[in-house]
């Protein structure tokens, strides 16, 4: 796989909460150079990083995440910080579901609250951020189907905060279980350009990580 393709796939990721703008704009350079999809920063950058964007003539996308990282905010919050996100320039927003209610059976309510964010989003991309390392097979499976029914446009499998990342099994998984239509990003922990590569063949379309532009510049890889 031409290494143009792969880095054509990454949401080139920043998301620590001690992230400056000096760091931040590091990353907007780096993605505008390696031609990534996106950069993915956290939502008080979002107007400052497009306004750079553009001011550079650059066509990579904005990324930021909402009830990040733990998914418990009410549905109204994620609502409300998507619909900020997407006024101060977002072109996509990564979402965290609820983990408890999904645990609790209340799939319904789940639903409800993906399709409340991605109205917020006014057409633009969302993402659903299931947190793999957190589920059951059986709750994984049920989430593949509560993101194929939904508005949404694509099922993600982790933050990069909790106890693991994306996994191999976790994308056969979705790619098995996620009806036409609907894209499947791997995030957290891509560690090495092979992880990249297999990650997308095995059915990813996006790459949420840190590292990939790292190794690229022959940097040390280490982070998200």
């Amino acid at each position: 796989m031409e290494l143009n393709r792969i880095l054509s796939a990454v949401d080139h990721t920043l998301l620590k909460p001690e992230a400056t703008w000096a760091q931040i704009r590091t990353i907007c350079d780096d993605a505008m150079t390696y031609g990534t999809a996106t950069v993915c920063i956290p939502a008080s950058y979002v107007a400052r990083c497009k306004a750079y964007m553009q001011e550079k003539g650059s066509k990579v996308g904005v990324c930021t995440v909402i009830g990040f990282p733990t998914g418990y905010s009410t549905m109204a919050v994620k609502v409300f910080e998507a619909e900020d996100a997407v006024k101060n320039g977002a072109d996509e927003v990564d979402m965290v579901i609820d983990i408890g209610m999904l645990k609790d059976g209340r799939d319904d309510e789940v639903l409800a609250e993906i399709n409340a964010v991605k109205a917020a989003c006014a057409g633009h991309t969302l993402k659903v951020i299931i947190e793999t390392c957190l589920l059951t097979q059986e709750e994984k499976i049920r989430m593949c189907e509560i993101v194929s029914r939904s508005d949404a446009d694509f099922i993600k499998t982790s933050t990069g905060f909790s106890t693991a990342g994306a996994t191999f099994e976790d994308v056969e998984l979705m790619a098995a279980h996620m009806l036409p239509g609907k894209q499947i990003k791997a995030a957290g922990g891509i560690s090495t350009l092979d992880d990249a590569q297999r990650f997308l063949e095995l059915g990813a379309t996006r790459l949420g990580t840190s590292r990939i532009i790292k190794l690229v510049k022959n940097e040390s890889a280490t982070g998200y």
